[in-house]
C-alpha cells in the first residue's frame, strides 16, 4: 500500500495511478530508475515493472539523488502486494542478490549477498528496529508485511549512514504511521488475503485523514493488521517423523496495530507514534516448543526545510526517536515458560543537509543506539547486556554534467557491557562482568558516470568502501547449547573488529523499451567474525554429543555479480497487450581465506526467468525460479539439491462503489517441487522444505 492512495483526490485520478501501477505489476522498481519525472501514460508504458509512481529513495540516499551508485531495489504499491509473504525474508526472497534464512515459514529474515545476521540492517523507518531476530534464526523479525507501505533494499556497504553493520545491506520498511503530508479529508484501505501453503486467513485495515489539504493542518494514522495460518504444506519428503506433507509445528497466529500523527506545516512536519505486534508461533526444530513474542514501539519524527531559500547555510534537518520493547517466550510443551529474551531499546537519529557551494553539496549526521538485553532460563546461552553506539557521519556529493561523486566517512564508539554469571548461579558459565569499547571507521567513495555521449541511456557505477564493525555482545560472550543450530556455541571476549574492503562496479544500458544491468562486487575480510566449528564435542547429562562451535577472527572473501534484463516485446506479438520478457542471474561465492573452506549458507547461482502480461484491467505474470545444486559447503553441512519452481499470478483492476479495488489470485509451485534452500542452518533444512503448491488469491479496497 502507498501512502499516495489514501491521500484525497479526485477518483478518475485515483484510478489512472492505480492502472499505472498494475501495469507494473508484478516486477519491482529499481531506486536507480526513480526520478522525479512524472509518470507516463498507460499506453506509453515499456515494460512491466518500468512503470511506477513518483518517488524518491530514501535509504542510503539523504540528498534525495534522482541516481544512485549504490544497486537499490524498491517494492511498493501493487508489486508489493503481490509479492508480499508471510514473512520479510520470504517477501524479499528472489530479488538480486536477496535471499532468506528461511528457518521454517515463520522466521526469516533477509540475506544480501551471502551475508545475513548483523551485517543487514534492518530498519523500520530508517530508524533501527529492536528485536532478537539476528540472535537466533528461530527468532521471527516483529512485522506483519501487510501494513508495510514499501521496502527498500540497499545491497553492497551502506557504512556510510548505517555503520559497519551494514557491510552485506540495508532493509528499510516504509509505513504512514507518522505522516508526513497533510491530509484534507478520509481514506484508507482494507485487504484481505486467503489460502496459500499454511491456510492463511490475513486481514488488514489502514485508516487515515487529517486537516488542510496541501496546507498546514493535522494529519493522523491508524492500521490493524491480523494473520492465523496452520502448519505450512509440502510435497511428500521424509522427516525425522517419517514421511510427512507438511513443516511440523509451523502454524501462526499473530496481530498488530499502530496509531500515529502529526501536525503538518508548509516546511515540514513533527509527529509521533506507538504500534504494538504480539505472534505465537511453532518452532520447527523443537516439535514442542512455541513462542509467544511482541514487541511495542514509541516513535518520534520531525523536518524542517528551507523551501525556496537556497541561500540559507541549512537547507533540511531531520530527526527521529524512538523506543523500543521486545520479549518473547519460549513456551514448552508442559505449557511452562522455559527462557525468556527481552530487548529494551532506543534509537536517536539527526541529519543536517547544508546549501550548495558550487556543484557541491552534504549532509550531516549523528546517531546514538543502547539496547538492553537479557535471557533467563534453561537455555540463556548469553549473559545479560549492554550495547551503547554513538557516531557521527558525513556525505559530500558532487555534481558537474555526466558525472555525480560522493564521499562520505562515519566513526563510532561503541560499548559492550556484560553482566557475566548472576551471583547465585548455580553452574557459572559466563565469567565476571566485563566491559569492551570499540571506536569503527568506515569510508565511502562512490560515482556515477553518464556514457549517454558513446550508447544512449548507458552508465556506469563505482562504489568503493571500507567498514568495521564492533563484535556482538554474543559473539563475545556465548555460552551454551543453541538449540537452532544444533551446536554448543563459544564467544570470544577478546575479539577485535570486524574489518573489510570492498568494490562494487555496475553498468546499466536503459532505454524505453529495454533495460540491462549487470553488478560486480567483491568484499575481503581482513578480520571476518566467523562461527566455525573446533572439532570438539561437548555433552549435556542424558542429552546426545553435540559439536562445538567458536566464534573467532579470520580472513575471508566474498564476490559476486547480479545480471538482470528486461525487453518489452513488439505490440504485434499480442496485438492490443503489453508483454514483457524478464531475465534474471546472481550468484556469489565466499571462502575462509585461511582454511579455503566455504562460508556457511551461501546461496547457489540463481536464475529467474519471467513473462508479463497486461490488457486492459486485466495483468498476469508467468515465473520460473531455478536455483543450482549448492555443493561448495562447509565441512559439517551438506549439498544441497538445485531445483526450478514455477508461479503464476493473475491480477484484476475494478471499481467497488466509488472506490478502486485489485483482485488478485497466486500458484505457486505449480509443480509441487520438493525443494530445500542451501541458506537454512543445517538443522532445520531437512525439517522444513519449501512450500509445496498452494493458490492463495485476496483483494485490496482502497477508499
Amino acid at each position: 500500500m502507498q501512502t499516495t492512495f489514501f491521500a484525497p483526490r479526485p477518483l478518475a485520478l485515483s484510478a489512472h495511478l492505480l492502472c499505472l501501477s498494475l501495469a507494473a505489476f508484478p516486477l519491482i522498481g529499481h531506486g536507480q530508475e526513480n526520478t522525479a519525472k512524472p509518470a507516463a501514460l498507460p499506453t506509453e508504458a515499456t515494460s512491466a515493472g518500468a512503470q511506477k509512481l513518483d518517488r524518491v529513495v530514501t535509504t542510503g540516499n539523504p540528498l534525495r539523488s534522482a541516481d544512485l551508485a549504490q544497486p537499490v531495489d524498491v517494492l511498493s504499491g501493487d508489486a508489493l502486494i503481490l509479492r508480499r509473504a508471510s514473512t520479510l525474508g520470504e517477501t524479499l526472497d528472489g530479488l538480486p542478490g536477496v535471499g532468506a534464512s528461511y528457518f521454517g515459514p515463520n522466521s526469516n529474515r533477509p540475506t544480501i549477498r551471502g551475508l545475513d545476521g548483523d551485517r543487514v540492517r534492518m530498519l523500520s523507518n530508517s530508524g533501527s528496529s529492536v528485536d532478537a531476530s539476528s540472535l537466533s534464526f528461530d527468532h521471527a523479525v516483529p512485522l506483519d508485511p501487510l501494513v508495510v507501505e514499501q521496502v527498500e533494499v540497499l545491497r553492497g556497504a551502506a557504512a556510510l549512514l548505517y555503520g559497519g553493520n551494514a557491510v552485506g545491506g540495508v532493509v528499510n520498511t516504509l509505513d504512514n504511521r507518522i505522516p508526513r503530508k497533510a491530509l484534507g479529508s478520509f481514506g484508507g484501505a482494507a485487504e484481505l488475503r486467503l489460502g496459500g501453503a499454511s491456510a492463511e486467513r490475513n486481514a488488514a485495515l489502514l485508516l487515515e485523514g487529517g486537516t488542510g489539504e496541501g496546507k498546514a493542518g493535522f494529519a493522523w494514522h491508524a492500521d490493524l493488521s491480523g494473520r492465523r495460518a496452520g502448519d505450512q504444506s509440502t510435497p511428500r519428503f521424509d522427516s525425522v517423523d517419517g514421511p510427512s506433507r507438511h513443516v511440523r509445528n509451523s502454524a501462526s497466529d499473530s496481530h498488530g496495530g499502530a496509531l500515529g500523527a502529526s501536525y503538518v506545516f508548509a516546511n515540514g512536519f513533527a509527529g509521533v507514534s506507538v504500534d504494538d505486534y504480539r505472534s505465537d508461533y511453532g518452532v520447527t526444530v523443537e516439535p514442542d516448543i512455541k513462542i509467544k513474542m511482541q514487541r511495542q514501539r514509541l516513535a518520534a519524527a520531525g523536518e524542517w526545510r528551507a523551501g525556496e531559500d537556497k541561500s540559507a547555510l541549512l537547507q533540511r534537518l531531520s530527526w527521529q526517536l524512538s523506543r523500543s520493547d521486545y520479549e518473547h517466550k519460549e513456551i514448552e510443551g508442559t505449557g511452562e515458560v522455559g527462557t525468556v529474551f527481552k530487548s529494551h531499546g532506543n534509537d536517536l537519529r539527526l541529519e543536517a543537509e547544508h546549501r550548495a557551494f558550487g556543484p557541491v553539496h552534504g549532509v550531516l549526521g549523528l546517531q546514538w543506539e543502547k539496547s538492553d538485553f537479557s535471557a533467563l532460563g534453561e537455555e540463556a546461552l548469553v549473559p545479560s547486556s549492554r550495547t551503547e553506539n554513538g557516531a557521527v557521519f558525513v556525505l559530500e556529493q558532487y555534481e558537474a554534467g555526466p558525472l555525480s561523486l560522493s564521499a562520505g566517512a562515519r566513526a563510532e564508539s561503541v560499548r559492550v557491557d556484560s553482566d557475566g554469571d548472576a551471583a547465585d548461579a548455580a553452574e557459572p558459565k559466563f565469567g565476571a562482568a566485563s566491559t569492551r569499547k570499540f571506536k569503527p571507521h568506515s569510508f565511502s567513495l562512490s560515482g556515477s558516470y553518464s556514457l549517454a555521449s558513446v550508447v544512449q541511456g548507458l552508465s556506469l557505477n563505482l562504489n568503493l568502501n571500507s567498514t568495521e564493525r564492533a563484535p556482538m555482545f554474543y559473539e563475545l560472550h556465548a555460552h551454551g547449547v543453541h538449540v537452532a543450530s544444533g551446536a554448543f556455541e563459544r564467544g570470544d571476549a577478546d575479539l577485535g573488529l570486524e574489518k573489510a574492503k570492498g568494490v562494487d562496479l555496475g553498468l546499466q544500458w536503459k532505454t524505453a523499451n529495454q533495460l540491462l544491468r549487470l553488478n560486480v562486487y567483491q568484499t575481503r575480510f581482513s578480520s571476518y567474525i566467523a562461527l566455525d566449528a573446533t572439532g570438539e564435542q561437548h555433552q549435556e547429562p542424558g542429552a546426545d554429543a553435540l559439536p562445538v562451535y567458536a566464534f573467532k577472527s579470520v580472513p575471508a572473501l566474498l564476490k559476486g555479480f547480479e545480471l538482470e534484463g528486461r525487453w518489452t516485446l513488439p505490440a504485434q506479438a499480442l496485438p492490443g497487450a503489453l508483454l514483457t520478457l524478464s531475465a534474471q542471474l546472481d550468484g556469489v561465492r565466499g571462502e575462509n581465506r585461511a582454511t579455503g573452506e566455504a562460508l556457511p549458507r551461501l546461496a547457489p547461482l540463481r536464475a529467474t526467468l519471467g513473462l508479463d502480461a497486461s490488457q486492459g484491467a486485466w495483468s498476469g505474470r508467468l515465473e520460473w525460479r531455478l536455483a543450482a545444486r549448492q555443493d561448495r559447503v562447509p565441512v559439517l553441512d551438506k549439498p544441497t539439491a538445485g531445483y526450478g519452481i514455477v508461479k503464476l499470478s493473475l491480477a484484476r483492476q475494478f471499481m467497488l462503489g466509488n472506490s478502486d479495488a485489485l483482485w488478485y489470485l497466486k500458484l505457486d509451485n505449480l509443480t509441487n517441487k520438493l525443494a530445500y534452500s542451501a541458506s537454512s542452518v543445517a538443522t532445520i533444512r531437512d525439517l522444513s522444505p519449501l512450500a509445496g503448491r498452494s493458490l492463495h488469491t485476496g483483494v485490496q479496497v482502497r477508499f
